[in-house]
């Protein structure tokens, strides 16, 4: 029941993280790029700051500890990852497809933090490859230009890539931290607290409130963005994270591409082409490699149940 519990809110996690570069995308017409990011945690703190109240019996932070892993996520996972992606994906280059790929190196340098900074973190030989092998498929779903590489675009794309790195390292720091503090607390100072930076950095680079527009589009995309992808998305991340670590959860990079396209497809009319199909089969593949040994207990439970 655990194993099922932890594979449907890995899904849950991915459809919503995944949907969110679509979001992100059409917000992005309405809205300054850091602005933006910043407005989405404004809202999504409070909403889980109100939560936590609620859940936890003191949710506020308490000691040294847990304010530095407070800081560590408001930095990291909150700040410096979503401006970095917001303003690479205001790049016309940069779609949503393209932004999720970039974010799927995310487990490969979660990979190389742990390594450094959590030495029971390990991964085997043909964990590697299947790492490997999901980060081929989600290129090969993005589908991207080989011509392009060098363009206008570049830039933007190392943008979402230090968005991507900035994420690995804060994952790795959360999981590393041995502060006692309820997830609901974490989540709603961490969120706070990088809103407050994020702002600060859009007032540095000139971004304005007047330069906002506000419509039923905008609005829809920032309460997805905040409720949806922030609210419930990193509730359930950092479930996750406690009890299955920072490389096997950072795989959701992998399965959020797939539903990027099917939304994409789904909202904006895009179509599912062949090379779809062969860079989701390809990322199911380099899945299995990874989490063989947790399907292949999987099945055995089933066998025996049966």
């Amino acid at each position: 029941m655990s194993r099922l519990r932890n594979l449907s809110l890995f899904l849950v996690l991915a459809a919503a993280w995944g949907s969110a570069f679509v979001a992100i995308n059409a917000g992005l017409a309405y809205f300054p790029p850091v602005l933006f990011a910043a407005f989405r945690f404004d809202v999504a703190g409070v909403v889980m700051l109100a939560y936590a109240a609620y859940a936890v019996d003191d949710p506020v932070p308490r000691g040294r500890d847990q304010w530095l892993e407070v800081v560590s996520g408001a930095v990291f996972i909150i700040a410096a990852y979503h401006a970095f992606l917001f303003v690479g994906e205001s790049d016309p280059a940069v779609t949503s497809a393209v932004a999720a790929v970039i974010v799927s190196l995310s487990p490969v340098l979660t990979t190389v933090f742990a390594r450094a900074l959590l030495p029971a973190e390990r991964l085997t030989a043909v964990g590697a490859l299947g790492l490997g092998i999901g980060l081929a498929g989600a290129v090969v779903l993005a589908n991207p230009d080989p011509a392009n590489l060098t363009g206008g675009s570049t830039v933007a794309k190392l943008l979402v890539l230090l968005a991507a790195t900035s994420f690995a390292l804060g994952s790795v720091l959360s999981r590393a931290s041995e502060a006692d503090i309820a997830i609901e607390t974490m989540e709603a100072w961490s969120m706070l607290l990088g809103a407050g930076l994020t702002h600060l950095l859009a007032l540095a680079l000139g971004e304005s409130v007047a330069d906002a527009t506000w419509t039923t589009e905008s609005l829809l995309a920032l309460g997805y963005l905040s409720v949806v992808a922030s609210g419930i998305g990193f509730l359930i991340y950092f479930d996750l994270l406690d009890r299955l670590g920072p490389i096997e959860i950072n795989l959701v990079s992998y399965v959020a591409p797939v539903f990027a396209a099917a939304v994409g497809w789904l909202v904006l009319d895009e179509g599912i082409t062949p090379t779809t199909v062969a860079g989701f089969l390809t990322i199911c593949v380099g899945f299995a490699l990874v989490k063989r040994d947790a399907i292949r207990e999987e099945l055995r439970a089933v066998g025996v149940a049966g």
